[in-house]
Formats: structure tokens, sequence, C-alpha cells
């Protein structure tokens, strides 16, 4: 039997930040409330930030590259970044993946708050790497 998409549900062609406010929404408990926390304390470190959906339902942050995913478990609010063993982190914020070569994650359980103000300048100093990294990629020529 084929299955037919509906097409209220699809999320193609849809904004981001538009899916993202929806997977905030559905999940009704205090993950939810934690990932519109984190994201409104992204929004607040890099104004400038591109929402992004990927991996089937994965919010993502990004400028000039990943800064980091916000997934959402039973037991916890993962947040990701993809280069955060290159990144301080006086505040011990990382508490997650810490014996990758490039990836931490911030495990955020129930009842469990973040340090904003190192937050922001960890997602300030991964925007920054980004961009360093982005700068640093011979461009090609234009034809």
């Amino acid at each position: 039997m084929e299955k037919t998409l509906n097409k209220a549900n699809s999320t193609e062609g849809r904004p981001a930040s538009e899916l993202i406010d929806e997977k905030i929404a559905s999940l009704g408990d205090w993950r939810g409330e934690t990932l519109k926390t984190v994201r409104a304390l992204i929004r607040e470190a890099e104004p400038n930030v591109l929402e992004e959906w990927k991996w089937m339902g994965t919010p993502v942050w990004s400028q000039d590259g990943i800064i980091c995913t916000g997934e959402s478990y039973k037991a916890v609010v993962k947040l990701t970044f993809l280069k955060g063993a290159a990144l301080k982190d006086p505040a011990k914020l990382f508490n997650s993946s810490l014996d990758g070569n490039a990836r931490r994650a911030i495990d955020l359980k129930e009842g469990e708050r973040i340090d904003a103000q190192a937050f922001k300048a960890l997602i300030r100093e991964a925007a920054e790497l980004n961009a360093a990294s982005a700068a640093a990629k011979p461009q090609r020529a234009k034809k």
C-alpha cells in the first residue's frame, strides 16, 4: 500500500522558524520550554543566526556553518556544538560527547537551568570560529 503525504503536515517549502515553533509547541512539556529558552538565548547572542530544519526534524542554528543543534529526547534536551572541542568552556557547560575530536554537547535535564551569559558567550565563540573558518577557505574564481 502506497502512503500519501499529507500536505498540511509536509515540511517542504515551509520556513524553518515555523517548524521549530511547531516542534516546541508539540513537545508540550519542560523540553519545549527548555528548547524555547535556549532558542531565545541563541537569537540574543547572534541576532543574524540562520534557523534550519534538518535530519527529519532537528532544529539547527547556523552562521557560516552549523553552530549547534537542538535535539529533544525523553530525558534530555541536547545541544550539540559541531566544533565544540575547539571552543573554550570556562563555565563547564559541556557535559556530554566529551570524548570526540570535534563535537561537544550540553544535556539539559528536567528542572535544570543553563547559565545564560556563559551559554551566549559559547554561541558567540562558535559563530566567530565558523566565520574564521569560512574566511580561511580559498574562494573559487567566478566564471
